[in-house]
């Protein structure tokens, strides 16, 4: 009897040793890390016929109403890519620009994501499952909100420099090369396998550039950017000029109302073109 309760016993230390291994030295799984924060920047088109001048400036009734100065600053922009578009087609868009003003070129490299049915969370879960989450704060989230359309930008910022350049002079292609090359972060250049956005750049081309101009005002309360961009016609013959007004907020909600506000506003002045803003898809398409 004595040895069967010193089995019993010597079973019941194990079996609670077991227990508590289980409670509490068994590892965790590591929480999710949270979908990232974005801010939210609205694009409405304005009708070009209207709001601009015979010189393609914008006419000084649009500038009274936002207040905006005479003097405007010019940005000079090119993306590269490949003849096929391997690195588009994948949702990225590499680009380069240059404003005035500024000594050095701006890199970026921007991913984006289709935003259904103004689902903006799932969009940035899509985003999170594929590395974009809330610990990459060398990125930036933010939601282009159009007339009707709404698409997630994830965007890598940097700064590059080459010397032979002046003013709005963009770098040569090899050049262009170079510097998105030399400055590509990993998740890019390892999008679809290692190496893959180095590839791409070093046989890519120019698409642009497009010399663009910006003039700053306000508007309820927000500061109100409108940009001319001279791009070329579908025909390849002549350039079409897309006028877009923007505003930048923190605030979905304030995003969704100031975004009804001003095209009420707009199409009260008859400067209102009701279609999306797709620079970036004109751009591709027609050079």
């Amino acid at each position: 009897m004595r040895k069967k309760n010193v089995c019993t016993a010597v079973l019941a230390v194990i079996v609670g040793s077991s227990l508590l291994v289980g409670l509490s030295g068994a590892p965790k799984p590591a929480a999710a890390a949270s979908n990232m924060v974005p801010n939210y920047e609205v694009k409405l088109l304005l009708d070009p016929s209207v709001v601009l001048g015979s010189d393609f400036k914008l006419a000084g009734s649009v500038k009274t109403a936002f207040g905006m100065p005479d003097s405007v600053t010019k940005m000079n922009v090119e993306f590269l890519d490949t003849n096929a578009k391997d690195i588009y087609n994948n949702g990225w868009s590499p680009r380069i620009r240059k404003t005035e003003g500024e000594s050095n070129f701006e890199l970026s490299y921007k991913k984006r994501y289709a935003i259904t049915g103004s689902d903006i969370n799932a969009a940035l879960t899509q985003a999170n499952q594929e590395g974009f989450d809330s610990g990459d704060t060398n990125y930036e989230a933010q939601v282009e909100w159009g007339y009707q359309k709404k698409t997630l930008s994830i965007t890598r910022s940097k700064s590059g420099t080459k010397s032979g350049y002046s003013g709005m002079d963009l770098p040569s292609l090899s050049d262009s090369r170079s510097l998105l090359i030399n400055n590509a972060p990993d998740k890019f250049n390892n999008w679809v396998s290692s190496g893959w956005g180095a590839s791409k750049i070093s046989s890519s081309r120019v698409y642009g550039p497009v010399l663009a101009k910006r003039s700053v005002g306000t508007w309820n309360g927000l500061r109100v950017y409108i940009e001319v961009w001279p791009i070329k016609n579908a025909a390849g013959t002549g350039t079409e000029y897309i006028v877009e007004a923007s505003f930048k907020t923190d605030s979905e909600a304030t995003a969704s109302t100031k975004h009804d506000e001003l095209i009420t506003y707009l199409q009260g002045k008859g400067w209102f073109l009701a279609q999306d803003s797709l620079k970036t898809q004109l751009i591709m398409d027609r050079y």
